[in-house]
């Protein structure tokens, strides 16, 4: 599945810990290219398939003093769609009115979703 998320997690401060951990060459084999380049950055066929059989994520934002947010998100299967290999939609139901996560939108525009399969253990970080 997509490797995207690398970019953003395996900052140097990251890296420098795997290194000193030893997991450094196993997620640079994995994710990277010969250059170092992250690799897999589109949402593909498999990633599709997995967005629309999910009927929960949890969707983080960032607030304006910088905190992170993190929100449940939920509906019927197929509330989650890929829209094209680089942007996913959601039918956003009704919650608490708070609307903590469309304020945060507001200033800061990154997302971070986490779609998880528990029964077969699979995960999609996006």
């Amino acid at each position: 599945m997509t490797h995207a998320f690398a970019d953003i997690a395996f900052t140097p401060a990251v890296k420098a810990a795997q290194q000193r951990d030893g997991s450094r060459a196993g997620y640079a084999r994995a994710f990277e290219s010969d250059a170092g380049e992250i690799t897999h950055r589109e949402l593909g066929p498999d990633e599709a398939a997995f967005i629309a059989e999910q009927r929960s994520i949890v969707m983080a934002t960032v607030s304006e003093t910088g905190w992170p947010y993190v929100q449940h998100r939920g509906g019927p299967k197929g509330f989650l769609k890929l829209l094209d290999e680089r942007r996913i939609a959601f039918a956003d139901f009704a919650g608490n009115r708070q609307f903590v996560s469309l304020g945060n939108l507001a200033h800061d525009d990154r997302v971070a979703l986490l779609l998880i399969d528990y029964a077969h253990r699979v995960r999609l970080k996006v």
